[in-house]
């Protein structure tokens, strides 16, 4: 029987944490010097995490870091130190956007949150309990999850990570191995250990646009809750599309649009006027505001193996 050398085994463990550490630091490097620590100022402090995606000064953070804020005190690791203002909050994703006062000196754009894959590299950047751009890492857990918000509110897409957070760790980013933020921390269960949660980039992406254009997020509502699954390829062939994955239905609101239209348990949704849905940050981007009222066309595959093109109303969210 043959036997590997100790000697080669441990130079082979050691090239091996030499790549992985080199793919940690090289992602903390690129995105680091982006990263933010907030301060509420006046009345009820408190502190957490942001960090910046553009040059004129755009933040992105969670809500429950600045909301009830009479002000806001960004710091950034080179030492910039300076005001900022709340330009929107959506307590339905746990995300604000803030703009410094001044320009910055470093930034970070989201990546996409779709090209993840579970086990691969998660690191987490902020400033946990205090302790100013503390790096964690761990690995992606689970895709699609969904927790709820302060407001009682299911967010969608939640990435599930082992990467150890704390609180101040909130609104910070979660990066991947290339160095692309595909997340911003969001949540810890209290009590568990290695479970951790993160809003990702691609819904993070769509509630900036909002705020950026109406000051606020604008959703069309269906009554639907939703999981991203793999799609049959049987089921793929039969509708004609080219996707790997898909939403299934996981619960439909008795009443509700899409209950209305003819929508059960179980239903696949293949797109939505023509859109494709590949995902549940597919559904939250193509249901915006624009959608309210109007008349849309879904392509399901149904619970009684049918393809079928159902018609939907939606309404606006309720508050």
């Amino acid at each position: 029987m043959g036997y590997i050398d100790k000697d080669i085994q441990a130079a082979s463990d050691a090239e091996l944490l030499d790549a992985y550490s080199r793919t940690v630091t090289d992602a903390v490097d690129r995105v680091g010097p982006a990263v933010s620590r907030i301060e509420r100022t006046g009345g009820q402090g408190g502190q957490g995490s942001g960090f910046a995606i553009s040059p004129d000064g755009l933040i992105v953070t969670n809500n429950h870091v600045v909301e009830n804020a009479r002000g806001i005190r960004l710091k950034m690791p080179d030492g910039y130190s300076g005001e900022g203002r709340i330009l929107g909050r959506d307590p339905d994703t746990d995300l604000a956007l803030v703009r410094a006062n001044s320009g910055l000196s470093a930034w970070a754009p989201l990546g996409d949150s779709k090209s993840l894959k579970r086990g691969q590299i998660a690191i987490a950047i902020g400033n946990p309990l205090g302790f100013e751009w503390t790096v964690t890492a761990g690995v992606v857990s689970a895709l699609g999850r969904s927790v709820r918000a302060a407001n009682g509110r299911l967010i969608d897409d939640v990435i599930q990570t082992d990467a150890a957070l704390n609180p101040g760790n909130s609104g910070g980013p979660l990066v991947s191995s290339a160095g692309e933020i595909v997340g911003v921390n969001t949540a810890v269960i209290q009590g568990a250990q290695g479970i951790a949660f993160a809003v990702a980039s691609n819904t993070a992406n769509f509630v900036i646009s909002e705020i950026l254009r109406f000051g606020r997020v604008r959703r069309a509502f269906i009554g639907v809750a939703v999981d991203t699954i793999a799609l049959p390829r049987r089921v793929a062939l039969r509708a004609g599309v080219t996707g790997e994955t898909s939403v299934r239905l996981r619960r439909v609101e008795p009443g509700g649009p899409a209950d209305q239209a003819g929508l059960r348990e179980g239903d696949f949704v293949l797109a939505i006027d023509a859109n494709p849905v590949l995902g549940i940050d597919d559904m939250v981007r193509l249901l915006d505001g624009e959608r309210i009222g109007r008349a849309t066309e879904v392509l399901i595959y149904s619970v009684t193996n049918d393809i079928e093109r159902k018609t939907v109303f939606p309404i606006a969210r309720p508050s």
